[in-house]
């Protein structure tokens, strides 16, 4: 059962079709092309692969675009790299100052980042191995002192972060938004937006593709501390999150970073929203071909946690071992997906709450698992239903049957859940429903399944589930 889904960075060392096909095999559903260093043209050929290899395996593949977000690098370190030593000060500041004097000046061509910066405030470079107290300020809002908390070596172009501290940036740049519309017209099914702040942001970028005319979902990366902060904002007009371990745990103390995951991870389950656990998962896989026990771990930790999406970046974007990575991945993730039903015995139950959906959702899970039931079919034409279901953990496949190819490919986050693209038809739901479990070839004659749908009845103001079914074919 297939139930945890598997997300692969496509880069130079797998965006050959033969590579994503092998990627596809291996058990990656969701293919994702980081737009930091390229543009939507760049993309074109990977992503008519991706369709090819679909069509070819009969198994729907999104393609998801990761949009770059605002730029968060310092500039040129004369005589770089520098070394560093633990109580040093240095300044920071905008590449037009000339500080004068002997102490070295990092240069920061992003004004907004320094804006409101004050005394006592913490910064952090180089992925956080370079930790710096801000001391004094030497022009408000332009250069500043920084004293260093530790010894290490100081490159250029290296990222720049600022704990806790809201930046006026808005997470969807002009070159974002030229990716997108153009990454909309070659195909793309999902988007990212980076460095989420707030729903405002969220906003924005939907606004964009609502502009385009279509839909298609959108991820919202949590990798400020403001974001965390906002999370039932953010949840409630995103269609998935993303835990971006990497620029996160640089804003938040890295002590706390898996209390943090968990958290969103289990308030995603509780929104029905999908939730993406990313970076650094088998980051020694880009060099070995197996992982270490504590990426292993790690990897299992996340799926215990109730991750709905795994993601791999360097490891298949640049890593010797692409395929092999992946494998693991799944290899780990149903070893995990085992051991976290057999803890949870049974699905869960809702909060005590007027919410028919979410008791209906959990009314067929426990049908499906008294009647020793093979699967779980739901007909949705929003993937809502299929969600609910799916917020439940029941231990059944959910089969999900929609016509709209939108939401096939938005189902591909969701876990336990089997998307299926069936024809439009003058039938009801549960007729539908029915008929696919008659002419599909993963249920035996006798065997059962519950059937979630809705019909419309004269007193129902909007379309929602209202049908529970145990079928025998």
């Amino acid at each position: 059962m297939t139930t945890t889904k598997i997300i692969a960075t496509l880069g130079p060392a797998s965006m050959s079709k033969q590579s994503i096909k092998e990627l596809a095999l291996a058990g990656a559903t969701i293919f994702r092309l980081n737009f930091s260093h390229s543009v939507a043209a760049d993309f074109l050929p990977v992503i008519k692969a991706i369709r090819e290899v679909e069509s070819e395996l009969g198994l729907p593949l999104t393609a998801l675009g990761d949009l770059c977000g605002p730029k968060t690098r310092i500039g040129e370190i004369e005589n770089a790299p520098r070394q560093v030593n633990k109580g040093q000060t240095l300044l920071l500041g905008l590449p037009d100052e000339t500080p004068g004097g002997d102490k070295l000046f990092i240069p920061l061509d992003v004004p907004a980042l320094l804006e409101g910066l004050q005394p006592g405030m913490p910064v952090n470079l180089s992925d956080g191995m370079l930790q710096f107290t801000v001391t004094r300020t030497v022009k408000q809002d332009r250069l500043y002192e920084i004293q260093a908390h530790n010894a290490g070596m100081l490159a250029s172009r290296k990222g720049i972060a600022f704990p806790g501290k809201h930046h006026a940036l808005p997470a969807l740049t002009a070159k974002d938004i030229v990716d997108l519309h153009e990454g909309i017209d070659a195909g793309l099914n999902a988007v990212a937006l980076s460095f989420v702040q707030n729903g405002d942001d969220i906003r924005h970028i939907k606004d964009e593709i609502a502009r385009h005319g279509v839909w298609i979902p959108v991820v919202a990366k949590l990798e400020r501390q403001n974001a965390v902060d906002r999370l039932d904002e953010i949840l409630a007009l995103t269609d998935i999150v993303m835990v971006a371990r990497g620029d996160l745990g640089l804003e938040c103390p890295i002590s706390q970073l898996p209390i943090i995951q968990k958290r969103i991870i289990r308030a995603c389950r509780h929104a029905q929203k999908p939730a993406i656990v990313a970076t650094q998962m088998l980051l020694s896989m880009v060099k070995n071909p197996i992982p270490t026990r504590a990426e292993s771990t790690d990897v299992a930790n996340a799926i215990m946690d109730g991750a709905d999406c795994v993601m791999l970046s360097e490891e298949t974007a640049v890593g010797d071992y692409p395929v092999k990575a992946v494998e693991f991945m799944r290899e780990i993730s149903d070893n995990a997906v085992q051991y976290y039903l057999e803890r949870i015995q049974g699905p869960y139950a809702p909060k005590k709450e007027k919410n028919p959906s979410k008791y209906l959702a959990y009314s067929a899970c426990i049908l499906a698992d008294n009647a020793e039931s093979k699967a779980l079919v739901s007909h949705s034409t929003s993937g809502v239903t299929a969600r609910l279901l799916s917020s439940r953990r029941p231990a059944l496949p959910i089969y999900a049957l929609t016509p709209d190819e939108k939401i096939i490919h938005n189902l591909n986050f969701v876990w336990g859940v089997v998307p299926r693209l069936i024809e439009a038809s003058a039938e009801s739901h549960s007729r539908r429903a029915e008929r696919f479990v008659a002419e599909s070839p993963d249920f035996a004659p006798g065997e059962s399944v519950v059937i979630t749908s809705g019909q419309p009845t004269p007193g129902q103001t909007e379309r929602f589930t209202n049908q529970i079914k145990l079928y025998y074919k």
